[in-house]
């Protein structure tokens, strides 16, 4: 008998016929003789609601303990409704909450991490032959507050209770059917990749893939859980997410992340001295601001220009905090751009085949792509460009590299 963490997004519950089917479906591999739990994220769109009314009540940017008290209501609707789905069909289920379960996080409200869980408890629930189902995305700090993960974080729950408990697999199933070499609505010829590794879909998952949250792929990672990825509507094998390396095809490139949330801000005549940079940024990170990719540029005149990139939603904020900061700095000049998008080569082959990135800024001049910003590492090379060339970088680099699915192109 294995022990299966389900993990079912937003979409797959987003009406009470979806939640339906999937008490079928988790009925399914009761039959199999499986014990199995199901972590489930709110209905589709109730997030989003939820955080309107905070916008309404406290500004453009709620934060704080309240808003993850109101937040987390959206997985207990969830739970209830499919707990009663399934009792309803004569499968025994109970409820429970992230605090309910004993999922400990640290107090960093809206985006906590998760601390400590209450296996025991956890695989005693099991014990008494019943589906448990967890409200994903939630937990509880050591003041007693309630707290949330942030956005995704629901995989993040599924993946540490299958850590907590050892599970055989833990399988999230989302409206997609597997990891793809890129998004299929940008490159109809994506592939479905059978296998990709922890390491890549780290990757992926943390240059624009939508499939998966980082955290919840490090914490695989980590803890070596086996995580798989389905669809809730229809049957396959999905991607499995593996360390083992040398059961992948020996390809240079596994994929084709990108994000359009992305905004550039630059700060020009800057004083070109030691510690500048962190004047620049330190501010932003007490924002609570995220930075991504980061240029400096020495001009002729001993002043450095210093370009970074940081999420679309908080680009206001953050050439705000820069206006400010160049003002005490006496810099000449600040400007952003919000229209540009970020485009990356992802695989582990990177590490035994040379030219990868010449070959990837060969493919983007022929298709007179400018690019804007380069940053790269072990596995991956990413670029910054005009949000208008999005689509025919993807597909280029996509032909480029033999990514296609050989099917669909036949």
């Amino acid at each position: 008998m294995a022990v299966i963490v389900q993990k079912y997004g937003g979409t797959s519950v987003g009406s009470v016929e979806r939640i339906e089917h999937v008490a079928e479906k988790v009925i399914s591999y009761r039959k199999q003789g499986h014990q199995v739990i199901v972590v489930v994220s709110a209905m589709s769109g109730e997030t989003d609601r939820l955080l309107g009314l905070a916008r309404a009540v406290q500004g453009d940017y709620p934060t704080g303990p309240e808003l993850d008290v109101l937040l987390s209501t959206g997985e207990q609707v969830t739970i209830a409704l499919l707990a009663m789905a399934l009792n309803q069909r004569g499968c025994k289920a109970i409820s429970r909450t992230g605090p309910q379960l004993g999922i400990k996080t640290d107090s960093a409200f809206n985006k906590a991490r998760i601390t400590d869980m209450d296996a025991a408890g956890i695989k005693a629930l099991l014990a008494q032959d019943q589906v448990i189902v967890v409200a994903g995305f939630q937990g509880l700090d050591d003041d007693g507050n309630i707290t949330t993960l942030g956005r995704g974080g629901s995989d993040t729950t599924a993946v540490a209770i299958a850590a907590a408990i050892t599970a055989d697999e833990c399988q999230i199933f989302t409206d997609v059917d597997g990891v793809y070499t890129t998004d299929p609505r940008v490159e109809p010829n994506a592939r479905r990749l059978e296998k990709i590794t922890f390491e890549e879909m780290l990757e992926m998952a943390s240059l624009g893939s939508k499939v998966l949250q980082i955290r919840a792929v490090e914490f695989a990672g980590k803890y070596k859980v086996p995580l798989r990825v389905l669809s809730s509507f229809k049957e396959g094998e999905g991607t499995l997410i593996t360390t083992e390396e040398n059961q992948m095809e020996e390809a240079k490139i596994a994929g084709i992340a990108f994000n359009r949330d992305e905004a550039k801000l630059s700060v020009k005549g800057v004083p070109d001295q030691p510690g500048i940079a962190a004047k620049i940024l330190g501010p932003i990170s007490s924002a609570n601001i995220e930075v991504d990719m980061i240029v400096q540029n020495v001009a002729w005149d001993n002043t450095a220009n210093f370009t970074f990139t940081v999420h679309r939603n908080d680009y206001n904020r953050a050439l705000e905090v820069l206006q400010n900061t160049a003002k005490q700095l006496g810099a000449s000049d600040v400007n952003g751009d919000t229209s540009i998008v970020k485009v990356s080569l992802i695989g582990v082959g990177m590490r035994s085949h040379a030219g990868i990135a010449s070959e990837m800024f060969d493919c983007l001049a022929q298709e007179s792509i400018n690019i804007r910003m380069i940053s790269t590492s072990e596995i991956k090379i990413s670029v910054v460009v005009d949000e208008k060339y999005l689509e025919l970088a993807v597909r280029c680099l996509h032909e480029k590299f033999d990514l296609a699915d050989s099917i669909k192109e036949e």
